[in-house]
């Protein structure tokens, strides 16, 4: 039997007539919501109970002289203070079903428990969704079906959406937004962290918007996952087509020699004519493509961040969509990559939509900015530089435009103010009222929030802080990946260290915070010294079920929610973010968790190993203006040019098994790496 608050509203309609009709529903709405964990035949029970009490105490006050006078006197004050419960409960005690009372408590505590662990953004439902995700494979052939490339034929592959909503858990991440995408250009998507551009990546990838079917879609997420599959392996199945029908080919040949072995000739014939029509197929669809031969020997696992983003490219290469989606691909992977990927992108036939906070990479890929924010989507022609100039400009048009409006609104309604009692002038006043009453409603244009990171001040200690001296290091004896290295790291030291991947940078990070030990030579560390590492791999270090909040209580307990909470909002990471599953949060709000976390260790040397991977433009100049106005020592590597040339003083190359200082700027070591590129072969 399932109960309506209707059902609840007529028993106290019944039980306790004339009540005002507000009275009811809102009652009814809260018994039904007090008693939702229990079965819905015990809502009306309890329901009937209460009132009973309520009737009870109310027939006792109904026997004074001033109530008989007044007669009407409004039934709700059954339930006002007057109500004497417990000697109500006491009189009825004897009619108490002890077993029922029992289960009601079980049930009211397992609605409480329920809803301890509700939370606003339905952090585990989106884990436990995120868990089940289908595979690449799966993924691919759903939202790309064999038939898409031939049903492209001469049909347009622009996308326009005029509006589109996206959604993400109980947020809503953009709301009649307009999605527009001409095929042949190359669109930059950027936003502050957390608005939602890797969410509404997904929702196209996932068609969950309505993209048009013949339009083919590949999507590059921010990571993949290692496993043993080899690189080859992997670029071959990333043409799902292909290698979907390689696998049905193989089973029908297997097929046919069983059936042959049986001598069933009806279904042999059955099979071989399956096998031919097929067969049509595989020729139409199989690519002719020779793999390098070096891609058939590292395993994804054994491969290192650059290596893997590499892969993943290669596997993009070789299944070419009409849209593709990257998300952050220039995080983890080194200049030389770098320098090769702008280039590649470039040229890409399609239509790219990507996300970036590099601001040099969508200067170098870009033709068009798409601003995500405020749940819209607002469109810019060129790359990040235009974009900036032309939002700037636009910001300060739209200023100078409020203002003037402001002050003239203010010179009419004076006037108005002034003369609006005056004979002489009441007829001007009237004009006035109406000229203001015409002029369209006015909204402040929105204003740039800013952000700033803050890192507590590092105590004085005594040098040498750090010191590597001679050291050698490889991670077995007969391979020696570093040697040699000599750095001193000083309360003053702004360093950046880059070169190729693989060659050993968060090696030397490793060795510098005490995690590797060298095979030769000696590091010396301050006994005072507190040292701030920030992982290339933060993520990992963090708790997904937990909050931010709570992983802060779990590594530095004693302090109180709220002392929590504002040491996160020294790093933008404030209001209910601060509540929400670690989980469910953007890799910029992840960034800034692991950064609050480094700050509460009041470090006296910050270690940062790529640092910006995920931080939006926002999140970098706060993180840019902390470190130049801290007064610790910093060691960053980095691939970020802007960031290099803001926060260090000495650049370090890593490469060639050295460690050594470079005579010049980040600008001059890539034309370096450039030209070397171009120069072989």
């Amino acid at each position: 039997m399932s109960i309506s608050p209707e059902d609840i509203a007529e028993e106290i309609r019944t039980t306790l007539p004339g009540t005002e009709e507000i009275i009811v529903q809102y009652l009814s709405g809260y018994l039904l919501d007090l008693d939702d964990a229990a079965e819905d035949e015990d809502v009306l029970q309890v329901t009937r109970t209460i009132l009973d009490s309520a009737i009870g105490s109310s027939s006792r006050k109904a026997k004074s002289p001033q109530l008989d006078q007044e007669g009407k006197q409004d039934c709700t004050i059954a339930f006002s203070e007057g109500v004497d419960l417990e000697s109500i409960n006491k009189g009825k005690a004897s009619r108490v079903d002890v077993k029922k009372l029992e289960k009601q408590e079980a049930k009211l505590k397992a609605k409480i428990e329920k809803r301890s662990k509700r939370n606003l953004y339905e952090g585990s439902k989106l884990l436990d969704q995120q868990r089940k995700q289908q595979s690449y494979e799966e993924m691919f052939l759903k939202i790309n079906p064999l038939d898409a490339a031939a049903a492209s034929k001469n049909k347009s592959k622009d996308i326009h959406l005029p509006s589109i909503d996206v959604n993400f858990g109980s947020n809503r991440i953009l709301s009649g937004a307009s999605l527009t995408l001409a095929h042949g250009r190359r669109y930059g998507l950027i936003g502050r962290n957390g608005v939602g551009k890797s969410t509404l990546l997904r929702h196209i990838a996932m068609r969950e918007v309505p993209i048009p079917s013949h339009i083919t879609i590949l999507f590059v997420e921010q990571e993949i996952i290692g496993d043993e599959t080899t690189a080859l392996d992997s670029v071959l199945k990333a043409d799902v087509w292909r290698d979907t029908l390689l696998r049905e080919e193989a089973s029908l040949n297997k097929q046919l020699a069983e059936l042959d072995s049986e001598g069933d000739d009806k279904r042999f014939e059955d099979a071989q004519r399956r096998h031919k029509r097929d067969s049509q197929m595989y020729i139409r669809v199989l690519p002719r493509w020779k793999p390098k031969a070096d891609l058939q020997e590292p395993q994804h696992c054994l491969l290192g961040s650059d290596s893997a983003k590499k892969t993943s490219r290669d596997r993009r290469n070789h299944s070419v969509p009409s849209l593709l989606l990257l998300d952050e691909p220039s995080n983890h992977i080194d200049l030389n990559a770098l320098a090769w990927l702008e280039d590649y992108l470039q040229t890409w036939p399609g239509t790219l939509l990507v996300v970036s906070h590099d601001r040099a990479f969508l200067d170098a890929v870009a033709t068009d900015i798409i601003h995500q924010h405020s749940g819209r989507l607002d469109y810019y022609k060129g790359n990040f530089t235009q974009f900036y100039s032309t939002k700037s400009e636009r910001d300060r048009n739209l200023r100078k435009e409020y203002e003037t409006q402001m002050e003239y609104r203010k010179h009419l309604q004076a006037f108005i103010d002034r003369w609006r009692y005056n004979a002489n002038r009441a007829a001007q006043a009237q004009s006035k009222i109406k000229i203001l009453e015409k002029l369209p409603e006015l909204h402040p244009p929105e204003v740039e929030e800013t952000e700033t990171f803050k890192f507590p001040e590092a105590e004085k200690i005594s040098p040498p802080l750090l010191q590597l001296n001679e050291v050698s290091f490889g991670y077995t004896p007969d391979k020696i990946l570093l040697r040699n290295v000599n750095i001193d790291v000083g309360l003053d030291s702004r360093m950046a260290v880059v070169g190729p991947n693989g060659a050993g940078k968060s090696t030397l990070i490793k060795l510098l915070t005490g995690e590797l030990k060298p095979l030769a030579g000696h590091v010396s560390q301050n006994g005072r010294l507190r040292i701030g590492y920030f992982a290339q791999h933060h993520v990992d270090s963090l708790i997904p079920d937990m909050t931010p909040v709570q992983f802060l209580a779990s590594k530095f307990p004693g302090k109180t929610e709220q002392e929590y909470r504002g040491h996160l909002g020294n790093f933008q990471i404030s209001g209910m973010t601060g509540l929400q599953q670690i989980g469910t949060l953007s890799g910029g709000q992840k960034s800034r968790v692991a950064f609050a976390v480094l700050s509460l260790q009041r470090p006296h040397v910050l270690l940062l190993d790529e640092p910006t991977n995920h931080l939006d433009i926002e999140g970098l100049d706060a993180l840019m203006a902390a470190l130049n106005t801290w007064n610790g020592g910093v060691i960053i590597i980095s691939h970020d040019e802007r960031f290099i040339t803001s926060v260090a003083k000495e650049l370090w190359v890593c490469a060639d098994g050295t460690v050594s200082k470079f005579r010049g700027d980040v600008q001059a070591y890539k034309s370096l790496i450039v030209s070397n590129i171009k120069a072989r072969p």
